[in-house]
């Protein structure tokens, strides 16, 4: 056996056990590969809001508030809006991702239908965040659900995971991207609740479009700060959340429904 100049046999590296332990490896050595220079995405979601002066605090918890009777049947400017802010295509592409889409639901015993916007729920447990083999879908101390691309692999079981349909995976090459969103070919995305913009103290942009559009259905705020309009709606109407009997405790909340 070899030994060094003191006489001290070198430590053998530990080998990572196992096809998560491979990856997890991997995923370290990838987590340094840059976005542009001297910039993670990680490093995005940990660092201060521009416009708040603080990291994010786990003493938050943002979230919406989507009321279905001020959802207008045919009205899609809160899509329209997503698609602009992030530099998707509006489906123009049959592959490309989609963060935010309009459904329609109908209650059996009434015939009642109603319209409303199905996105990341950004749930306190998310499903994809468990499956993720990397680490790559994390969740964020004040609740918002990211996925950080330099270690997502593309290997889709957050797509299968959510329970909402709300992971898109990019197939084709990107241009012309946004500065603030940056984006990759062969990584999987999804609703962001435009963080750029809350980090700056800004609304998203679903929330901006759909007050501009006079409906005024999407509420956004901190449902952890009682004296908050959003925190106050939940404490004083019914509320439900979709898909409520997984016990996800999401993000999004619907009422009217």
């Amino acid at each position: 056996m070899t030994r060094d100049q003191h006489g001290v046999p070198p430590v053998k590296p530990a080998v990572a056990s196992g096809r998560r332990g491979f990856l997890g490896v991997a995923a370290a050595g990838l987590a340094g590969v840059l976005l542009a220079p001297g910039v993670r995405l990680i490093e995005i979601a940990q660092a201060a809001p521009a416009g708040a002066g603080a990291a994010a605090s786990k003493q938050v918890r943002w979230g919406m508030l989507i009321d279905s009777s001020k959802c207008a049947s045919g009205c899609t400017a809160c899509v329209t809006a997503c698609n602009t802010e992030n530099g998707l295509s509006g489906g123009t592409l049959p592959t490309d991702s989609q963060w935010i889409r309009k459904i329609e639901i109908k209650e059996i015993r009434t015939g009642k239908t109603q319209s409303l916007p199905m996105m990341c729920q950004h749930c306190a447990e998310p499903p994809c965040v468990d499956v993720c083999p990397t680490g790559a879908s994390f969740k964020r101390v004040d609740g918002i659900v990211l996925v950080d691309k330099h270690i997502c692999i593309g290997c889709r079981y957050c797509v299968m995971a959510c329970p909402y349909k709300a992971r898109s995976f990019v197939h084709e090459p990107l241009h012309n991207q946004k500065t603030d969103v940056p984006r990759g070919m062969g990584t999987v995305e999804g609703c962001t609740m435009c963080v750029h913009k809350v980090d700056r103290g800004e609304m998203p942009a679903c929330v901006t479009a759909c007050a501009d559009a006079e409906h005024g259905a999407i509420l956004f705020g901190d449902l952890n700060n009682p004296n908050s309009e959003i925190a106050k709606r939940v404490a004083s109407y019914p509320s439900r959340q979709i898909r409520e009997n997984l016990n996800l405790n999401t993000g999004v909340r619907y009422s009217g429904i």
